[in-house]
This record gives structure tokens, C-alpha cells and sequence, in this order.
């Protein structure tokens, strides 16, 4: 019996089972029981009950005694092992070790290959009862014997399952040592093509990264896991991975989606009823909420979970729960709490003899004893901390022992170290630190160590060095900034992945919402129609409000009578709109506020029905309520909203000291301006946002370009937009035409063929426009990624490389072609990989796309050259049409096509050339001939 299996499987069985009697149902009694243990244990327990009743219909001497009838132990023993999973996820641990040994009984004597999957599974079982409870040794033992009989039977996958459950132990307790043990099979470049295997691999990746401080990577590959864990039917993994997930979104201070996820897996846990279960995800939940200040929730979410852990006390989770509590006890100034929770975790960490929780204790309860006052006891614990930690191989434990100490003396008169050559104790201690950070690759020396060290030297009088020492820590602060902001990115985008397409079909809808605005405004007059559409493409270009007013103000000035011009923008809290803009006869208005709740507003009113007002008043009607103090009495008005899609921005207002200035075409060409506007300013509001996100992550102009891609985007779409409002407008006039001959009763068989042939073609024009737009948009949500998602690190090109045509491959293939990679051993590059893969990426789909142009059994390679030893050259070649002399030298514009409307954007090798110059610091070219193929050649530095 397979250890797991997808869900569609155990959906095709659950059909299959009412038409089962007999042998095949009790066969698929025990298969479902088996394989919902964990995605419904109670009714896997149901199962089990219902097959056992009908072993005893089927074989009446039911549980079997008889030795040689081997098939009906061994089904026993699976119902057993059912029995027993669910003990232990329901915290029974004593019945889930009772029932794992009967198991183990009943198929220890039979020789079958399934009496070695029970043995394997038992054994299994055995280990995580043993890590529930804390005892690691056991947990060596079952997993060595687990592993043994999964071999014996051929099983990779209980084998793998068996080892990973070592592995992430081993990992936890000791890095080093565990990349060394297991780093060769739990390589992130492993090749698997087998589902399983690739999910433990990323199982052990999440811890590696998270204990190296790759916290992107570390939710990258969760958010894996926990997707296989959901396919296949594994809640308690998913359980775990979630709170994984949600730890490394808690490293990344995106706290909001750390408790998405901890909530997530905390939901999981209390809907399947698994207390200890429940009980980590609690756990984690009350850290993250430390992390967020909110200490009072944080402790309510422990008090929970701690006695949850009374029978699991000394286990992981246990010893995790009571550092969080002395930790949040810290946090609240309740040092004497602090104290007991640090002295119990002490207790329990030499007992199981875990070195982590070891140090980290003793950190902790010298710091409660230090708030307390008890500076000798303090220091004993330190020292003790101190001596655990140079036995250990943790360098960051290790300083953050030292950092301890140095804080003691500098918070207590102390006796010196006997061994001091500083100045001061707590230099002493702090440039044991800094030796230390030195020795570890690829470590940032946080601001707060530096400052510790300058406030020292200042302490002891050598102000020159504490000067220095203070400009290191400005620096690591800046440079901590920057990398925590490169986390916030790298979050956000993980957490909105999902969002993203939600976002783009919203954004795509408002377009398509905004051409029917613009459609229900064209008039008659081509001249105006015109002259709309031209400052239609100047208003919409702009990302800049202010240049949006000014040209709205222009244009209405210039196409209608106006005395004031004013546009209201909805404050933040929806309740109020405040002026913007406004001028009356050339003279700024004084910004003023409307509330939403006026009942007086037109400009209320006007948002508030979602529709334009207008408002004609005679000479001798009383002064309007909503007049702003100071500004002239005018007799005609237009209110409109700013509207885009759903989502309302504002509201616009002309009014006129003359009457009757505003009939159908003054309203149709303001009604036009209106919407023009709104998605200006939609889009300068949306640019401003975005620029607001860039300066709060990134703290660097990365996207300077963005405005004017934009632009150039509202410029492209302007000529299909354009057609495609023409083409509304004559929809729109032959409407009107047919149904006044429909209501005349004049309407003639030619007029309606007439009108079906003018739908038809307009039909074909709409469609050619708004694909066009369609495409150039999809384009540019392309060119618009942000790169500074991109990590930088060093690694081997030939590895890399073959990694990407990895993925590439079954694109590649399905088209009919051929790819070649030539890569020299023992090139190592430190860069950007993901920029370098988006490259190479382009290249391939340009040369499908372009050079071989429906043509099959196409060749490409990729044969790289080192430089100099200090430089590479990747060369990609094709076998395909070539590249006309003429157009050479436009391929990397942007925009520049052969193929516009038959897939080709014009971006493709922009986005190349900008990757390659900007990122990669490298040199992009081009040789090619008609018939001949292409080349193209990267020049990068090995080192960026």
C-alpha cells in the first residue's frame, strides 16, 4: 500500500467503493481508512471500524491467530497502524505506542514486501512519537529502522519520508554538520522529475535557507511544500509547513502574512481536532503578535498552548513555547516571569540535551536575573551560555552570548575577565564578536553590534574609536535597510502572487469600462472628434496630477465656456472630498473640504448617484447653499464623478456666469473630459502609489523609466483606442437610425442588411483594436516587473544555465525544435541568476517566435567561453531566418516588431538589452544574415 497518494485518487475510490462487496470492498475499506488518516481521521476511524466488521463476516476466527495466514495479519496490522496515526495525532501518545508495537508484531514474522511497508510505517510512527515527546534518541532509532525496511521493500517514497524526518532534525540541531550529511541530496538543483522526492528536498531547503537567512527562499519553497502536502493529502505536514511559512514571512516583517499563514495552518488544526497541532500553531501565532506589540494577545495565545503541551513537556515545541514565554515576558517588563520561564526551559533543554535551546536559555535567564538586579547570578549564567556556545559550531548564537555579556558590564560593576586585553569587560566581549561575525560568509554585522561597540569605547573615554565605530553602525543601518527592504519586496510579492492576476483582470476590466465611457461621448463633428482624441493621448499620458489638472483646465477653457473649474479628489477615509484643483477666472480657489454626508453638494450628489448633474439657475434665484465663500454666483453648472470601473476618485465641476451654456454637446464633451480624467489621474494615483511602495522598500530610483514607458504605453494605445471609439460612434449612429425607422414603421429589408453588414465590419475593426491594446498592455505589465525582486549570490554558470533550458524544454519541444548547451566546468559567477534566466528566456521564445516562424525541427545553442578569466561570453545562436541588415539596429527598441498582431510585442529584446546593461553590468549584441541564422552575444562580468 502506497504511503500517499493524490487526492483525485482517493476521489476515484470513494466512487468506486458503493458497487464493492466482499474481498474488494474490505480491500478498499482499509485503502481509504489508510489514505484519510489525516485527511479525515475520524472518518478513516470509521472505516476501520467498518472493515474489521466485515473481517469478522468474511473469516470468522477474526483477529487472526493462525501463523500462516499472513494476508489477513497484515491487514490487521494496517487497521492498526490506522488506529495508531490517529492516537498520535490526537495526542494519545501512550495508545499510538501501543498500538505501532502491535502492529509491529503482527508482520515482524512474515517475509512479504508489504509486511516491510508495515514495519517501515510502525517504525515511522514510532519516530514521531518519540519527537513529539523530546527523546531524540529514539527518534535516531525508529528512523534507522524505518529506513532499512523501506529499502527492503523497494519503497522510495516511505525512504525518503523516513530520512527527511532525520534530516530537518539534524538541521535544527546542527547546520554544519547537517549540510554535510545531507547537502548532496537535498541539492536545490537536483533534477527529480519524481513529485515526492522534490517536496522533502524543498522541506529541507525551507530550514537550510531559514537558518542562513534566505527567508524568501525559505516561503518560496514552503509555499511548495505545503501546495504538494494539500495535492496529497498530508494536513499534519501542511500544518507544520504553514507555520514555517508564516516564521519566514515574520523574518521577511511582513507580519500580515505571516498570520495569514499561521492562521491558516492554526484553522487546519483546530477543524481536524489535533491538540498538539493546534497547541504550534498557538505557538508561533503568540511570536508573531510579540513581533506586532501585541504582547497582551501574544500571552493569551500561550496560556493556551502550554497546558495543551503537558504531555509533550521536554519535546521541541515545549521548549519553544517556554522561550517565547520568557521572551514575551521580557518584552512586558514581568522579569521575575521571565526568570521561571528561562529556569524551566534550562532544565528541560539539559535533560533532552538540546545545544540551542541550551545557549539560548541561559541568554535569556541571564537577562531576566540582569532586569532584576542580580548581576552575579546574571554573569554565571552568561558565562555558562559563553562555554556552551564555543562547543557548538552556531556563530550567531555564539555572538549574541557575547553581546549579553558586554551588556551586563555595561549595565553592572563586575569584576573584570581574568583573560581582558580591551580596554573595557564589555569591549572584551564585543570584539570577540566582531572576530567572530568576520568569520561568517556572507554575514551583515548588524547596526546595533557596531553601536554597542562605540557606546563602549565612548564609556571608556576613546572617543576617536567610538566615533568610528558609530559611523560603521550608520553604514550597517543604511545597508540593513536596504536588505530589509529587498525582504519587504520579496514578501509582498510572494504574499500578492495570487492577487496579481486578480488585480490585472480588474485592471484590463476598467480599460474595457472606460472605452465604453469614451464611446457613449463621441459626437458628430469629426473636427471635435478629433481634437478629443488628441487630448484624450496628452491628458492620459501624464503620471503627473498636477500636469492632469493643468491640462484638463487647458482644454475645458478651450472647448467650453468656464468661470470656475474645480476637481475633488476623495480623501482617504471615503467620508470627505477635498478640492484639488481650482481656479475661477484664472485665479487659484482656496481648497475647501465637502463632506460625504452634506445633503446640499452637488458634487456629493453627483458621486453619491454615481451619474452628471446639471444645473441651470435664473438671474433672480437666491445664492446656492454650496457657493464657496469669495468666488463668483455663476447660473450654469456641470457636476460629474470621476469614476473608474467601480471605484470612484472624485468629482469635476465647470460652472459658467452665463445661462444655457451647457447643452448635449457642451455635456458630451465634458462628459469626455471626465472620463479622460478620471483615468489620468487613476493612473497618476496608481504611479504615485507605486512610487510611494518603491521609496518604502527600496530606498533607490529603480524604476526611474517607468513614467515614460508609460507614457509610451498611452501613446500606443491611443491609435486603436481611437479606431476602436470611431468605430463605437458609427455603432452608435446606425443604432439611432434603425430605431427611428423601426418606430416610424419605415424600417426596409436593405436598411437592416445594411446595418448587419456595417456590425459586421465594425465588429472585425473592434476586435483588431482592442487585441492590439490587449497585447501592448500585456507587454507592459512585463516590462514593468520589479526587478529589484532579484537576489543577488554566486553560483556555477553551467549549472545554472542548464537549470533554465530545464525549464524551458517543454516549450522547446512542443514547437518541434532543438536546443544545444556547451558550458565549460567550474565557472562561478557571483550575479543576479534570475535576471540571467529571464534573459536567456527571451532569447528562446524570440528565436520560436521569429526565427523559426512556423517552421519546424529548428536549432539553437548556447556555447559559453570564459574571458580573460574575469569575464564570460554566452553566445546563443539559431539556425533560423536571419535578421534583414536594415532592421539590426532596432531590434532592442522598444516596440520595434516584425510580428505586431501575429504575437510579437516589440519588448522581448528590450527587455534583454535593459536586463543585460542595467542588472547584469554586461553588453548585449547582435550578427546575423538573411538565411543564416542569429547570434547573440552576452558579455558579462563574472563578478557584478
Amino acid at each position: 500500500m502506497e504511503m500517499f497518494v493524490t487526492n483525485d485518487e482517493v476521489k476515484q475510490w470513494e466512487c468506486e467503493r458503493p458497487g464493492l462487496q466482499g474481498m474488494e470492498l474490505l480491500e478498499m475499506q482499509l485503502c481509504l481508512a489508510w489514505h484519510l488518516r489525516q485527511r479525515d481521521t475520524s472518518r478513516a476511524l470509521e472505516l476501520a471500524d467498518a472493515a474489521d466488521q466485515l473481517l469478522n463476516t468474511l473469516f470468522p476466527d477474526y483477529p487472526v491467530t493462525d501463523p500462516g495466514n499472513e494476508q489477513l495479519k497484515l491487514k490487521q496490522a494496517r487497521l492498526l497502524l490506522v488506529r495508531a496515526e490517529a492516537a498520535w495525532l490526537y495526542g494519545e501518545f501512550d495508545k499510538s505506542e501501543q498500538l505501532s508495537k502491535s502492529a509491529l508484531q503482527l508482520a515482524a514474522d512474515s517475509e512479504a514486501q508489504d509486511a516491510a511497508r508495515n514495519l517501515a510505517d510502525a517504525h515511522y510512527l514510532l519516530a514521531c512519537i518519540g519527537l513529539q515527546k523530546g527523546e531524540i534518541p529514539v527518534v535516531e532509532t525508529e528512523i534507522g529502522l524505518a529506513m532499512q525496511f523501506a529499502r527492503q521493500a523497494g519503497d522510495g517514497t516511505r525512504e525518503i519520508a523516513a530520512e527527511s524526518l532525520l534530516a530537518n532534525q539534524q538541521v535544527l540541531r546542527n547546520l554544519p554538520l547537517a549540510q554535510e550529511r545531507w547537502g548532496a541530496i537535498r541539492n536545490p538543483h537536483n533534477q527529480t522529475t519524481d513529485p515526492v522526492l522534490r517536496s522533502y528536498i524543498n522541506e529541507f531547503l525551507i530550514y537550510t535557507y531559514s537558518l542562513t537567512s534566505d527567508f524568501g527562499q525559505s516561503a518560496t519553497r514552503g509555499i511548495q511544500v505545503f501546495e504538494f502536502a494539500k495535492n496529497y493529502g498530508q494536513k499534519r505536514r501542511m500544518i507544520s509547513v504553514a507555520s514555517n511559512i508564516g516564521d519566514a514571512f515574520n523574518s521577511l516583517s511582513d507580519h500580515q502574512s505571516a498570520l495569514q499563514w499561521i492562521q491558516e495552518g492554526l484553522d487546519l488544526a483546530r477543524a481536524a481536532g489535533w491538540p498538539n497541532s493546534t497547541a504550534s500553531g498557538l505557538i508561533q501565532m503568540s511570536e508573531t503578535l510579540r513581533r506586532l506589540g501585541r504582547l497582551e494577545a501574544a500571552k493569551e495565545m500561550l496560556e493556551k498552548a502550554l497546558p495543551i503541551l503537558a504531555n509533550v513537556v521536554g519535546s521541541r515545541s515545549h521548549l519553544l513555547a517556554l522561550r517565547y514565554f520568557g521572551d514575551l515576558s521580557l518584552d512586558m517588563g514581568d522579569y521575575a516571569m521571565a526568570q521561571r520561564s528561562f529556569h524551566e526551559l534550562i532544565s528541560w533543554a539539559d535533560k533532552k540535551n538540546h545545544l540551542d535551546f541550551r545557549i539560548g536559555s541561559r541568554r535569556g535567564y541571564a537577562n531576566a536575573l540582569s532586569m532584576q538586579g542580580q548581576a552575579k547570578a546574571a554573569l554565571d549564567a552568561a558565562l555558562d551560555a559563553l562555554a556552551l556556545a564555543r562547543q557548538s559550531t552556531d556563530s550567531y548564537r555564539h555572538i549574541e552570548v557575547l553581546r549579553v555579556l558586554a551588556a551586563l558590564y555595561m549595565r553592572h560593576s563586575l569584576p573584570d575577565p581574568a583573560e581582558m586585553q580591551a580596554l573595557s569587560a564589555p569591549l572584551h566581549y564585543l570584539r570577540q564578536a566582531l572576530d567572530i561575525a568576520g568569520t561568517i560568509s556572507n554575514f551583515n554585522v548588524p547596526a546595533e553590534l557596531y553601536e554597542e561597540v562605540a557606546d563602549a569605547y565612548a564609556a571608556a573615554k576613546d572617543f576617536h574609536q567610538a566615533f568610528e565605530f558609530a559611523r560603521l553602525a550608520l553604514a550597517a543601518r543604511e545597508k540593513n535597510h536596504n536588505r530589509e527592504a529587498a525582504n519587504r519586496l520579496n514578501a509582498m510579492q510572494l504574499s500578492q502572487q495570487t492577487e496579481r492576476m486578480k488585480a490585472e483582470s480588474e485592471h484590463l476590466r476598467q480599460l474595457a469600462a472606460a472605452e465604453a465611457q469614451r464611446a457613449e461621448v463621441l459626437q458628430q463633428t469629426s473636427v471635435v472628434l478629433e481634437k478629443l482624441g488628441t487630448i484624450g493621448q496628452e491628458i492620459t499620458a501624464s503620471l503627473d496630477a498636477p500636469a492632469v489638472f493643468e491640462a484638463l483646465n487647458r482644454h475645458v477653457h478651450d472647448l467650453l465656456h468656464v468661470t470656475a473649474f474645480v476637481i475633488y479628489l476623495m480623501d482617504d477615509d471615503q467620508q470627505s472630498m477635498t478640492s484639488a484643483y481650482g481656479v475661477e477666472n484664472g485665479i487659484p480657489i482656496e481648497p475647501d473640504t465637502v463632506y460625504m454626508a452634506s445633503a446640499v453638494s452637488n458634487s456629493v450628489r453627483c458621486v453619491r448617484e454615481r451619474r452628471e448633474i446639471a444645473i441651470e439657475l435664473a438671474s433672480e434665484d437666491e445664492l446656492l447653499p454650496t457657493l464657496i465663500p469669495g468666488t463668483e454666483m455663476v447660473q450654469s453648472m456641470l457636476f460629474a464623478p470621476l469614476i473608474i470601473g467601480d471605484r470612484i476618485l472624485g468629482a469635476m465641476t465647470i460652472q459658467s456666469s452665463r445661462q444655457h451654456v451647457y447643452g448635449d454637446r457642451e455635456k458630451m464633451i465634458f462628459r469626455s473630459l471626465c472620463a479622460y480624467g478620471a483615468i489620468a489621474l487613476g493612473n497618476a494615483d496608481a504611479y504615485l502609489r507605486l512610487q510611494k511602495t518603491q521609496e518604502h522598500l527600496l530606498a533607490q530610483e529603480k524604476l526611474a523609466a517607468l513614467g515614460s514607458l508609460v507614457a509610451g504605453v498611452a501613446h500606443e494605445l491611443n491609435t486603436p483606442i481611437g479606431n476602436c471609439l470611431l468605430v463605437a460612434s458609427t455603432l452608435q449612429d446606425g443604432s439611432r437610425y434603425l430605431s427611428s425607422k423601426l418606430a416610424g414603421q419605415t424600417l426596409r429589408r436593405s436598411d437592416l442588411s445594411n446595418f448587419c453588414d456595417e456590425v459586421k465590419t465594425s465588429s472585425e475593426i473592434l476586435m483588431r483594436g482592442l487585441s492590439s491594446a490587449a497585447t501592448l498592455v500585456s507587454s507592459f505589465k512585463q516590462v514593468a516587473v520589479d526587478r529589484t525582486s532579484e537576489h543577488r549570490r554566486s553560483f556555477d554558470l553551467r549549472q545554472v544555465l542548464h537549470d533554465i533550458i530545464a525549464t524551458l524544454n517543454i516549450r522547446i519541444t512542443q514547437t518541434g525544435h532543438s536546443i544545444e548547451v556547451n558550458v565549460p566546468y567550474n565557472i562561478h559567477m557571483d550575479s543576479y541568476p534570475g535576471s540571467l534566466g529571464q534573459v536567456i528566456s527571451n532569447l528562446v521564445e524570440n528565436a520560436i517566435l521569429h526565427a523559426f516562424d512556423k517552421r519546424q525541427a529548428g536549432h539553437m545553442s548556447i556555447n559559453v567561453t570564459l574571458v580573460e578569466g574575469q569575464r564570460v561570453l554566452i553566445a546563443f545562436s539559431d539556425d533560423g531566418a536571419g535578421i534583414p541588415e536594415e532592421n539590426q539596429k532596432r531590434i532592442f527598441d522598444p516596440f520595434f516588431t516584425t510580428k505586431l498582431g501575429q504575437g510579437g510585442s516589440g519588448l522581448g529584446l528590450n527587455i534583454c538589452y535593459n536586463i543585460t546593461t542595467s542588472i547584469l553590468h554586461g553588453q548585449l549584441s547582435v550578427k546575423s544574415s538573411l538565411g543564416a541564422g542569429t547570434s547573440f552575444y552576452l558579455d558579462l562580468p563574472l563578478v557584478v
